[in-house]
């Protein structure tokens, strides 16, 4: 509050800063009093001891006193706005100021609690976080604790969490998981057992050396499989093979003369497969005038077929069909000569022998019968037990008619003039170049005599 004046003339009483926007308005410049303007001494200690508030009561000051009492009151009153004494260009209320200087001044002064250093608050916030004294723990999680000037020698060389890669297969891997990793690693330098010296061999690919590669390693005869039980160097095997021909050629030959009889045995098996045990044979013989004319072109010998085994019943008689399309004996050349042999059987020692059952042979007519009968050609016959071809085989004589044997046992009983050839073309008796062979083991009549 400005001193008040007294302008004479009128005898009013202007304060300072009211005579002074007077003055403006009326465009008299600002200088010394004006004649006849003179200050009222009585009147300033009369309004100097009048009481007032605070001009901050409406932040929230609560002081009154006398006015010649307010600016000393301005120098402590909390809520007068203030500039830091940092000089850090701030205004606030001196209320605030403690708060202010302590935690938020720019250039308030701190001391770091692990090295002792002095910084501005904008320099020690900078200082946090990298202060090469301060305690901290190993990034790397292995739970070390140290002051973070030795933490990247620490990183570097001594944590056993740090990242390293495997000088092998360059891989990356903890620390203290390398060394199990590299008992296991692919590409670990490894030496051949056998002592080869072959360089760069790895541990994926050892086997494959030892096995392919090496020189020196033992290996079995390529013809161990046929039996031959040699043991060498690989470098020796050429040797062996060259030494060993003859050897190799009789080992081999046992192996075909066995193959043969496992052949052998397989064909039987699938013939007891796909044959019957119901004492029906039902046979097809395909390309018929084919085999009959190619049989007819020869100058010596004749052709024989043989159909599927089959049973007379079941765990009964094992028999067989043959037939010869350009005939046999009294019949070669003009007639279909069938026959029928016993052959060995898995139950030969349980039944009766000789072989007592009616057999009948039948050449079917394929004639349609909704156009014409069918006249089937069928000849029976009941087995003498005086014959020779239906006594109990000799076990082991399978096939020995084939091979030129003459086990009398083996050889077929039938008909060398079953059809002629003349007869055969007056029916349907070759159709779609096949005829069909039936034969029939009477069972049933042998067992209802018995």
């Amino acid at each position: 509050m400005r001193d008040p004046v007294q302008v004479s003339t009128c005898g009013h009483r202007f304060c300072d800063t009211c005579l002074q926007d007077y003055l403006r308005c009326i465009q008299v410049p600002r200088g010394p009093p004006a004649a006849g303007l003179c200050q009222n001494m009585e009147l300033e200690q009369q309004i100097l001891s009048l009481p007032i508030r605070c001009i901050h009561s409406e932040e929230g000051c609560r002081w009154t006193a006398q006015n010649k009492l307010l600016q000393a009151h301005l120098s402590v009153c909390e809520f007068n706005v203030v500039s830091c004494p940092n000089r850090c260009s701030v205004k606030l209320l001196r209320r605030e100021l403690p708060e202010h200087m302590q935690h938020d001044c720019a250039k308030r002064k701190l001391h770091c609690d692990h090295c002792g250093d002095e910084f501005t608050g904008e320099a020690y916030e900078n200082h946090q976080g990298v202060c090469p004294e301060e305690s901290v723990y190993c990034e790397n999680k292995c739970g070390a604790r140290m002051v973070r000037r030795v933490l990247g020698q620490h990183s570097v060389s001594e944590c056993p969490k740090r990242k390293l890669p495997c000088r092998y297969c360059k891989k990356e891997f903890l620390y203290d998981t390398l060394q199990p990793h590299q008992q296991q690693c692919p590409r670990f330098p490894m030496q051949c057992p056998n002592r080869c010296g072959t360089p760069g061999i790895t541990r994926e690919t050892l086997m494959a050396h030892v096995k392919e590669g090496c020189s020196t390693a033992m290996v079995l005869c390529p013809f161990r499989e046929a039996g031959c039980k040699h043991k060498c160097p690989k470098t020796a095997v050429g040797r062996h093979l060259e030494e060993a021909t003859h050897t190799h050629l009789s080992l081999l030959s046992g192996v075909v003369n066995r193959q043969r009889l496992e052949l052998r045995e397989l064909r039987r098996a699938v013939e007891e497969l796909s044959g019957s045990r119901d004492g029906t044979l039902l046979w097809k013989l395909t390309d018929f005038s084919q085999r009959l004319q190619e049989v007819k072109s020869r100058t010596s010998g004749s052709l024989e077929l043989f159909s599927p085994a089959f049973y007379s019943h079941n765990y009964g008689y094992r028999l067989q069909v043959s037939a010869f399309p350009n005939g046999n004996g009294s019949g070669e050349g003009s007639h279909l000569s069938v026959y029928i042999r016993v052959l060995p059987g898995e139950y030969d020692g349980l039944l009766e022998w000789p072989f007592p059952y009616r057999v009948s042979f039948s050449l079917l007519d394929q004639s349609d019968p909704a156009l014409t009968k069918p006249q089937h050609i069928t000849e029976t016959f009941i087995p003498d037990p005086t014959w020779k071809n239906f006594q109990r085989p000799r076990p082991g004589a399978l096939g020995s008619v084939r091979g030129g044997c003459l086990d009398e046992s083996m050889l077929g009983f039938g008909y060398p003039k079953f059809i002629s050839h003349e007869e055969m073309k007056k029916r349907n008796y070759i159709r779609d170049n096949a005829i069909f062979i039936k034969a029939t083991i009477d069972v049933v009549q042998k067992i209802l005599n018995s």
